[in-house]
């Protein structure tokens, strides 16, 4: 609060904001600096296509495989006795029945072969791979 300096000495009622206003900015600031730092799901090295499609931009089911073989379904370990019931589970949920594989680039062909097996018995018929776009061709 603010009082002036008057011969009559009244009292103004109004609040200073500034220092609020100041608190605020620093800390939208700060929320932008380090909201694209954030990566959500698992880190997997994607292979490389050069005719890709946009996906969505918050998937809701996503089954990422890394390099060693361990498998997550959106955030949640995986094995290959469970994977089903964890994808049947994270569809019960899901608006839309499409999955998105997201597999180091690394990986044995034969354990994609398996998951995807898999995934057809849990059901699912729509996949999604997700990998990173090419910027040039190599001849």
């Amino acid at each position: 609060m603010g009082i002036s300096i008057d011969t009559g000495a009244k009292v103004k009622s109004e609040p200073n904001v500034v220092p609020l206003c100041d608190v605020l900015l620093v800390l939208l600031i700060i929320f932008m600096v380090v909201t694209p730092l954030v990566q959500k799901g698992v880190d997997v090295r994607l292979p490389t296509a050069l005719n890709t499609i946009s996906m969505p931009d918050q998937p809701e089911v996503v089954l990422a495989i890394r390099k060693d073989g361990t498998m997550y379904v959106n955030q949640d370990v995986a094995t290959m006795e469970n994977l089903q019931t964890l994808l049947e589970d994270a569809f019960l949920t899901a608006s839309e029945k499409k999955l998105f594989l997201k597999a180091d680039q690394e990986l044995e062909y034969g354990k994609i072969v398996d998951v995807v097996q898999i995934v057809k018995d849990a059901g699912i018929e729509i996949v999604g791979i997700i990998t990173e776009v090419k910027t040039e061709k190599t001849s």
